[in-house]
C-alpha cells in the first residue's frame, strides 16, 4: 500500500521494512509479531495492512535506535507490536 507521494527511497525503505516484518513471521522471532498479525487479523485488518501496520512499528523502533545511539530494544518493540493497531507515538 504505497502513497503515491512516496519518493523512491521511501518506497524502497517501505518494502524492506514489510519484508523484515514477512520474515519475522515466518521465523516466529519474536512471537508477538505472529500474534500481533493473528489479533489484527481478527478484529478485521487485511493481511497487508497489519503487516503495513507492524512495519510501521519497526520503523519507529528504527529510528529510536538511532536517535539514541541505542541497541534495539526489543522488549519495547514487542510492547509496540501489541499495542496496535495503535501507532507509538512519535516526536518529529
Amino acid at each position: 500500500m504505497r502513497a503515491p507521494e512516496e519518493e523512491p527511497d521511501e518506497i524502497f525503505a517501505r518494502e524492506r521494512l514489510v519484508e523484515a516484518v514477512e520474515n519475522q513471521l515466518a521465523a516466529d522471532q519474536p512471537p508477538s509479531a505472529q500474534a500481533t498479525l493473528n489479533k489484527l487479523t481478527l478484529v478485521g485488518y487485511a493481511r497487508e495492512e497489519s503487516i503495513e501496520l507492524m512495519a510501521s512499528v519497526l520503523a519507529h523502533s528504527i529510528g529510536v535506535m538511532l536517535d539514541n545511539d541505542a541497541p534495539f530494544d526489543m522488549s519495547a518493540y514487542e510492547q509496540a507490536l501489541r499495542n496496535l493497531p495503535e501507532l507509538p507515538e512519535t516526536t518529529d
